[in-house]
């Protein structure tokens, strides 16, 4: 078999990127198609895979947040049933025959920073289309919803799927057009929410497949998994990425996901310090990754209820880059931090 070598390809114009294997090569780095982080759910820092109770802003796993006002009416982990190709996935199973009054939510939500997703020019003339794809299981069948949304809440795009068999993975995609309108960040704030609903309420729901004004975060009439005790959904192999067709699922290393997660949320370790002399400096720890933002949006907790201080680098930026303690503890012991910096 023989093989080319080459720094770009083109197509016979030779201005525009060529299509391979029937997807459109990316303008730029092709190592980082995928806007999502953890997508494969691989990385539970928080769990370790344990199952935890899905209440508003916990992490079952890293970057995928729940957004809900409802309260002990699921519960969710890592689980290892899995598509083929895939290891992991994020289940859901409802506690509850749950119903939703008008103003009620329960969905799983990455937040994708402003950084990440700059390109793509929303709410300028030049937006860019993405397509959403993902491995979606459930135990029931019917529509489901989801949507997109800008940090303020006031521009949304919901989009709806079908599960058609239970309990079976079947393979989704979602092409959602550029919102030419509407303030999208581009900086270390949350540039989008990408949303998949499992019950919602008539106030956050409306028509799938258009640009909308409000907090809209899934469609009218979708089936509400927490409506049913024992209901289960699964997802995983998620995948937002510019232009309107899907490429295969993009892998990346364990080491640079993990690595991606950690500016965001982190787990270290060091040995506390007994009393400090006079002068005497405290241990300082270097963070594993700059975190995404400064050390007045950090939260920082560790095993001993010691007190801990964040020290951000030096740049104009500022961000969080490493943690020292900041009292003294009774003796000399291993102590397990983490430090959140998430969206």
């Amino acid at each position: 078999m023989s093989s080319v070598k080459a720094n770009s390809y083109y197509d016979a114009s030779g201005t525009s990127n060529a299509v391979l294997y029937g997807v459109a090569a990316p303008t730029g780095s092709m190592g980082f198609r995928n806007r999502l982080l953890n997508s494969d759910m691989r990385i539970d820092q928080r769990n370790a895979g344990a199952s935890i109770t899905a209440n508003g802003s916990t992490y079952a796993v890293d970057r995928f947040v729940f957004s809900t006002n409802q309260v002990s009416k699921a519960t969710a982990q890592r689980s290892t049933t899995a598509p083929a190709g895939f290891t992991n996935s994020l289940l859901v199973t409802s506690s509850a025959a749950t119903s939703f009054a008008s103003g009620d939510y329960f969905s799983i939500t990455q937040k994708i920073e402003g950084f990440n997703c700059a390109d793509l020019a929303w709410g300028t003339a030049s937006a860019v289309a993405v397509a959403i794809s993902f491995r979606v299981r459930s135990s029931l069948t019917g529509t489901f919803g989801g949507a997109i949304n800008n940090s303020a809440g006031n521009r949304s795009y919901p989009f709806s799927y079908t599960i058609s068999a239970a309990n079976t993975w079947e393979e989704k995609t979602i092409v959602v057009p550029g919102d030419t309108t509407g303030t999208w960040l581009t900086d270390n704030g949350t540039g989008m929410n990408v949303r998949f609903a499992l019950g919602m309420g008539s106030t956050y729901s409306g028509t799938a497949g258009a640009w909308t004004a409000g907090d809209i975060e899934s469609v009218t009439g979708a089936v509400n998994v927490l409506g049913t005790n024992g209901a289960t959904f699964y997802i995983t192999g998620v995948q937002l990425e510019a232009g309107s067709v899907a490429s295969p699922f993009e892998r990346r290393d364990y080491g640079r996901e993990l690595a991606m997660c950690q500016r965001y949320y982190e787990l270290g370790s060091f040995v506390s310090a007994t009393a400090i002399a006079t002068g005497g400096i405290y241990p300082s720890i270097p963070l594993k990754v700059t975190k995404r933002a400064a050390a007045a949006s950090c939260t920082a907790t560790n095993t001993r209820s010691l007190t801990l201080a964040i020290i951000n680098d030096a740049s104009s930026s500022g961000y969080a880059t490493s943690i020292y303690q900041n009292s003294n503890d009774s003796a000399s012991n291993i102590t397990y931090f983490t430090i959140s910096a998430e969206l």
